[in-house]
């Protein structure tokens, strides 16, 4: 049984909640010139037209909004871990010691994989709004997917090869070796992830929103196994998202765009890695696994069926053409989500083997 007397457990639940509410009030103080910033270059929206009417019927109105809005998350949360981790080498007795976060085993990797995915991610925002691209519009999903295969690809050599990582957890069952089929599983996990938090930014608030509760649980898990560097990362990156949804929730300010999603995604993704989780991940991300099921139906159906299940895909997007007011969508979704993530934690933990602390 956890015991909150501990003067080392309550320190590290206070630098938890420290960290998150920094990067919150950060995120927050930060926005207005972020938003300067995108309203004066013209950061805005392209909605394409012609393959998708009904998603074009429904959001056209919405072509102008600002996007890139996902550099607000990543870019508090690099700045965040680099300033405390030089601050802490600076003055080691410090405060910023105690509060620093950034570590070879725990977050060195998950940072480095969300700044470069967040810069890729950038790329493809930028080039949409200026039309830029094979297509006059930026990266069409096969471009993102294979982006993402790529980076899962470097990350699972990272993993196998260099940490030596080959066994994977069954919640309530233990750990077990499965050698090099640990490599495709990792790039599976971390594609699968990506495209599913991709796919769910399309209503104001909806991706953030999910991924707030996912990312607070794998912190909780994160820290029931004993790894509060990490449990802080997902910390600093909850404070942020919470910045995010105030300015994102319908209608929206501004949008995430591909540099938070794909960032957001694949860290989601190397998180449940690293926790040794990733049966869980698809509890916790239920709502993420049923926007991708809905997208993959969809396709399938009309390459074999010529016809279309959903009026509109991913499914958010159908339930707005039945006639749903898409603040009832984004807020049904964020309770399914809720409930996944509760659901999720409690499997984690339980089934979580001998490295909990609880």
């Amino acid at each position: 049984m956890i015991r909150f007397s501990d003067p080392l457990l309550v320190a590290d639940v206070a630098k938890i909640l420290i960290l998150t509410t920094i990067s919150f009030i950060a995120a927050i103080v930060s926005t207005p010139l972020m938003t300067h910033f995108l309203f004066k270059y013209k950061f805005a929206k392209s909605i394409r037209e012609g393959a998708t009417p009904v998603f074009t019927g429904l959001h056209k109105k919405k072509e102008g909004t600002p996007t890139g809005g996902g550099i607000l998350i990543w870019l508090v949360t690099l700045i965040l871990a680099v300033l405390l981790s030089i601050l802490a080498g600076i003055f080691p007795e410090s405060a910023f010691s105690a509060l620093s976060f950034l570590t070879r085993s725990e977050t060195l990797l998950p940072l480095g994989a969300l700044v470069a995915c967040a810069l890729v991610g950038l790329v493809d925002d930028y080039w949409n709004v200026r039309k830029i691209g094979p297509f006059g519009g930026g990266l069409r999903m096969m471009h993102r997917l294979m982006i993402y295969t790529v980076i899962a690809i470097i990350g699972a050599w990272w993993f196998y090869y260099k940490l030596g990582w080959n066994q994977i957890h069954i919640p309530a069952v233990g750990d077990f070796v499965i050698g090099f089929w640990y490599v495709p599983i990792f790039i599976f996990v971390i594609v699968a992830t990506a495209f599913s938090v991709n796919e769910a930014d399309g209503l104001d608030g909806l991706a953030g929103g999910i991924l707030l509760f996912c990312f607070g649980a794998f912190g909780i898990i994160a820290f029931s196994k004993g790894m509060v560097d990490l449990a802080a990362f997902c910390g600093v990156l909850v404070g942020a998202i919470l910045a995010f949804l105030w300015f994102n929730v319908y209608p929206a300010r501004f949008f995430m765009g591909d540099t938070g999603a794909m960032s957001l995604g694949t860290t989601l993704g190397i998180i449940a890695m690293l926790t040794n989780s990733v049966l869980v991940l698809p509890i916790i991300g239920l709502p993420l696994v049923i926007e991708s099921l809905s997208v993959i139906i969809q396709v399938t159906s009309k390459k074999f069926r010529h016809k279309k299940v959903f009026l509109s895909a991913p499914i958010h997007h159908h339930f707005e053409a039945l006639g749903w007011p898409e603040t009832k969508v984004t807020m049904r979704f964020w309770i399914i989500s809720a409930m996944s993530a509760t659901v999720g934690i409690i499997i984690g933990i339980i089934g979580g083997g001998k490295q909990s602390i609880f």
